[in-house]
C-alpha cells in the first residue's frame, strides 16, 4: 500500500465516453438537454423570483424552497455544462484537475441536497405535529443557521474522498464510460493500477452514512407528520398538509431511489448502463422535476408564479 502511494500521476486528462453514438444522435441528444437544462434553470429560478418578490411566502417552508432552488440550479451547473460540451466535443477529454474538481462540487453539491431535503422534512414535522410551537421553534434566523449549516456541512463532508482521490495512482487508463467525473469509475480506474480497497470502504461508508441516515430521518418525520395529517379534525386541513408533504416526498423518493442503487457500494463493478443512466436520472432529470412537484401541488405557489408572470 505504501508504494502505492508514492506512485505519481501518469494521467493528465480524462476521456468521458458519455453516450456513445452517431454523430446525428450525439447533436439531437445535446439539442434534447439543452432544452432541458434550460427548463430546469428557469422553473428554479421562477421559484426563487416568486418567493422574493411574493411577501405571503416570507415564511420558513418557502424560504428553504427558495435555497433548494437555488441549489438545484448550482447543482446542474456541476455537470451538465460539460456533458452539453462533450455532446459536440471530438476528443471529450477533460483534465485530470477539473475532474476532481467536478467530483468535489458534485458530490458536495450532493450532500448539501440531502441534509436540505433533512431540514425541509423537519420544518414539516413541526409545522405540523408541533403547530403551537412552529412560530417560536423555527424562526426565520433559526431558518437562516439551518440553510448555512446545510452548504457549511454538505462542502465539508466529502473532503477526505476527494482528498483521497488525489492520492491515488492512476497509471494509464483513463476513460470514464460516464457523462462525468463520477466517483465509482474514478475508483475503478485506480484499483486497475493497485488494490485499493481501503479507498473503496472509506468512500462507500461516508455514502452510506450520509445516504441512509438522511433518508431514514426523512422517512420517520414524514411517518409521524402522516399519522398526524390522518388525526386532524379539520377536512380542509389535513388535505392541505398532506398535499404539502406529498409534494417533498416524491421529490425524496425521486432523488434517493436512483442515488442508493450508485452510491452505496462505489466501484463494485455494477451494470455500467444502469450507473449511468440513474446518475442521469437524479442529476439532469431530478432538478427538472422538482420546481413541477412543488408548484403544481401547492396553491399559494402558482398563485406567486402567476403573479409574477402578470397573470391574474
Amino acid at each position: 500500500m505504501a508504494s502505492s502511494r508514492n506512485t505519481s500521476h501518469t494521467v493528465s486528462h480524462f476521456i468521458l465516453l458519455g453516450f456513445p453514438c452517431r454523430r446525428e444522435i450525439q447533436i439531437f441528444l445535446f439539442s434534447i438537454f439543452f432544452m432541458i437544462y434550460i427548463l430546469t434553470l428557469l422553473g428554479n429560478m421562477a421559484i426563487i423570483y416568486a418567493v422574493h418578490w411574493d411577501h405571503r411566502l416570507h415564511t420558513p417552508m418557502y424560504i428553504l424552497l427558495a435555497n433548494f432552488s437555488f441549489l438545484e440550479i448550482c447543482y446542474v451547473n456541476s455537470d451538465v455544462p460539460n456533458m452539453l460540451v462533450n455532446f459536440i466535443s471530438t476528443t471529450k477529454t477533460i483534465s485530470f484537475t477539473q475532474c476532481l474538481l467536478q467530483l468535489y462540487f458534485f458530490f458536495s453539491l450532493g450532500t448539501t441536497e440531502c441534509l436540505f431535503l433533512s431540514i425541509m422534512a423537519y420544518d414539516r414535522f413541526l409545522a405540523i405535529c408541533r403547530p403551537l410551537h412552529y412560530p417560536t421553534l423555527m424562526t426565520i434566523k433559526f431558518c437562516g443557521s439551518l440553510i448555512i449549516f446545510c452548504w457549511v456541512y454538505g462542502f465539508l463532508w466529502f473532503l477526505i474522498p476527494v482528498i483521497l482521490v488525489t492520492q491515488l495512482p492512476f497509471c494509464g487508463p483513463n476513460v470514464i464510460d460516464d457523462f462525468l467525473c463520477d466517483l465509482g469509475p474514478l475508483l475503478a480506474l485506480a484499483s486497475v493500477c493497485v488494490p485499493i480497497p481501503g479507498t473503496v470502504l472509506i468512500c462507500g461508508t461516508m455514502s452510506s452514512l450520509l445516504i441512509f441516515g438522511t433518508f431514514f430521518y426523512i422517512i420517520g418525520s414524514y411517518t409521524l407528520v402522516l399519522r398526524a395529517v390522518i388525526r386532524m379534525p379539520s377536512t380542509a386541513g389535513s388535505k392541505k398538509a398532506f398535499s404539502t408533504c406529498s409534494s417533498h416526498l416524491a421529490v425524496v423518493i425521486l432523488f434517493y431511489g436512483s442515488v442508493m442503487i450508485t452510491y452505496v457500494k462505489p466501484g463494485s463493478g455494477q451494470a455500467k448502463g444502469m450507473q449511468k443512466f440513474t446518475t442521469l436520472f437524479y442529476s439532469v432529470l431530478t432538478p427538472l422535476f422538482n420546481p413541477m412537484i412543488y408548484s403544481l401541488r401547492n396553491k399559494e405557489m402558482k398563485d406567486a408564479l402567476k403573479k409574477v408572470m402578470g397573470g391574474s
